[in-house]
């Protein structure tokens, strides 16, 4: 019986290592998503729903169409991380969205579908990541017949995003910053303060010793990550727990089996390549980005200390633009669009209908 019980086992645990190879070593179908449809279950004319392969920067990456007019105006989405993907929450978060819009999302280089087999990490430039975002418009606007768009950037979107309302004003309705970076040096020493504070007032011990052990900043990558675990944990980034965001993530229809391991290694590797290994990328947009020639639009989560509401309250104050709103998400940290999804989606529909 025992011989036998560990024949079945063996026979199991090769099966399943035939799956993982299968999994890693075969392209599965790339995915697809599902036509726009009217009440009586027909394809929607005029809207677009298209996921497809374009070259930016030399280079294969995948991005999502959807809406339920083409002739909308073209919301084009910079998701955070580096690898924190946005496409694979669409389905969840932009029913509303695509009614006013046609919204974009792009899986940037290193991450999501964008991650392939083979991929050079070393292209993970911050330049890079800014000239790929601008073909990205480029290409809506030729395929859309858009003279403009709207670009939105989160978190490390953000940082790509304001460079490029600053450098190319004539592309952009309006920017929208979603948690926006401001001063990252300012914002970790802001989070490190918070926690320090946090702990002391839960007599959390072990968080106090974990706190000194690790300093404060700057830091290097592998360092602020383990700050930014803190700030999870404490309730200062996502707003929903990582085994729920995962849930709804798994129901893409836009995603395969495969593109899920890409994902997790592109979440994974995060932003290592960009940084030297003695401290990370520095961005100050208080000196480096002043003003803006396009409305710019800032909505903030109260509770965030990941890209801290201090900060982007201080930022909006000074920013000089032809208009600028601050909008302030009191029940959200750092992911509003997840927390107060009803008022994120009515908030961008009524920064159209003031700026389109």
């Amino acid at each position: 019986m025992h011989a036998a019980l560990k024949i079945a086992l063996q026979i199991i645990v090769g099966l399943l290592a035939l799956f993982l190879l299968a999994i890693f070593y075969i392209d599965l179908t790339s995915g697809d998503t599902e036509p726009i449809k009217d009440a009586d279950g027909n394809i929607r004319p005029g809207s677009i729903a298209e996921l497809e392969k374009v070259e930016l920067g030399g280079m294969e990456q995948w991005i999502l169409m959807r809406g339920k007019e083409k002739d909308n105006p073209a919301l084009i989405w910079l998701h955070g991380g580096p690898g924190s993907t946005q496409m694979p929450l669409a389905h969840h978060l932009d029913n509303e969205l695509e009614k006013e819009f046609v919204v974009v999302h792009w899986d940037q280089r290193g991450a999501g579908k964008s991650n392939p087999r083979g991929f050079d990490e070393n292209t993970m430039r911050f330049e890079q990541f800014k000239a790929d975002a601008l073909e990205l418009i480029e290409y809506v606007q030729d395929r859309l017949d858009k003279e403009k768009v709207y670009l939105l950037g989160h978190s490390w979107g953000t940082c790509p995003g304001i460079e490029l309302a600053a450098d190319h004003p004539e592309h952009l309705h309006a920017y929208i910053g979603v948690s926006q970076v401001v001063d990252d040096r300012r914002g970790v020493q802001v989070a490190y303060d918070w926690l320090i504070e946090t702990a002391r007032e839960r007599n959390d011990r072990d968080r106090l010793d974990f706190l000194e052990e690790l300093g404060e900043p700057p830091y290097d990558h592998a360092e602020y990550r383990q700050l930014a675990s803190l700030v999870r944990e404490y309730g200062g980034n996502f707003d929903l727990e990582m085994w729920r965001i995962a849930l709804i993530a798994l129901r893409a229809p836009e995603y395969r089996v495969i593109d899920y391991f890409r994902l997790l290694g592109g979440m994974n590797r995060g932003g290592a390549p960009l940084h030297d290994e003695e401290e990370m990328l520095h961005f100050d947009y208080l000196k480096a980005v002043p003003a803006l020639e396009v409305p710019a639009f800032f909505l903030v989560g109260a509770k965030d200390y990941n890209t801290p509401a201090e900060l982007i309250e201080e930022y909006y104050e000074t920013i000089e633009a032809p208009r600028k709103d601050l909008i302030i998400f009191e029940d959200s940290a750092h992911t509003p669009f997840l927390k107060e999804t009803e008022l994120f989606n009515q908030t961008l529909i009524e920064i159209k209908e003031k700026t389109y």
